[in-house]
């Protein structure tokens, strides 16, 4: 028999039910404090995207092995959609008729290696596609639009905070362009992109966020089987 691979499927908050997930997507430099943190300009014409493998997604109160290849592993604490119907090519007044849910999210990344693409025009797959990159809280279900405010801490101590209305393409705007070069359907998850204050995590870092209204998602970094190497070489 052939090897069949696990489905990766998260809690709705509230409920028995699991939501499936089909695929990830991300949305790059969509906060202008991050922008400018990043050393990135001060404008954008249009969201641009990239994807995680779906078996990325790892759920709330997980332990994070410290992922091989890097030294300078950040967290970017983020808003995530969950896609409950199918749509393509859809207007901004349709969009959050697609939507299921949301859910705090963190987009990990190998800065150093995603630092090393940039440089070299290459995708950002080596510093953002990899294992546990994913974390998800449970949830919530829902299709109003949110407000409110983004927190992330490390060990208690707050490193991000934004509202969400400071996000440089709201929900529906995302929603219409990524639906442009993708059907989107059930199951696909939004990162919505992170605020400024991004930063390193080692083992034994424990990072929370939390945002207005949703269930709070926490992860544990732990070592990973070459961390020790890689983080002094």
């Amino acid at each position: 028999m052939l090897w069949q691979p696990t489905q990766v499927a998260l809690p709705v908050s509230g409920t028995a039910d699991r939501f499936p997930v089909r695929r990830v997507y991300c949305v790059g430099r969509n906060y202008l404090d991050h922008i400018r943190e990043m050393q990135e300009g001060d404008e954008r014409d249009d969201p641009f995207f990239f994807q995680k493998p779906a078996d990325a997604v790892v759920p709330d109160n997980a332990e994070v092995p410290y992922p091989p290849q890097t030294g300078d592993l950040h967290y970017e604490g983020e808003l995530v959609v969950a896609i409950g119907a199918e749509g393509a090519g859809v207007d901004v007044r349709d969009a959050y008729g697609l939507v299921f849910g949301h859910a705090a999210g963190i987009d990990l990344t190998r800065r150093d290696r995603q630092r090393e693409c940039r440089e070299r025009a290459h995708p950002w797959e080596a510093g953002k596609s990899f294992d546990h990159s994913a974390p998800c809280g449970p949830i919530l279900p829902g299709s109003d639009p949110l407000d409110g405010e983004l927190t992330l801490t490390v060990n208690g101590e707050r490193r991000q905070h934004t509202g969400l209305e400071l996000m440089i393409w709201n929900v529906p705007e995302i929603i219409s362009h990524l639906s442009r070069s993708y059907r989107l359907m059930p199951g696909d998850l939004i990162y919505t992109g992170t605020p400024a204050g991004v930063g390193p995590v080692l083992p034994g870092d424990r990072v929370r966020v939390e945002i207005t209204g949703l269930p709070s998602l926490t992860v544990t970094i732990v070592e990973g089987e070459t961390h020790a190497t890689q983080r002094t070489a």
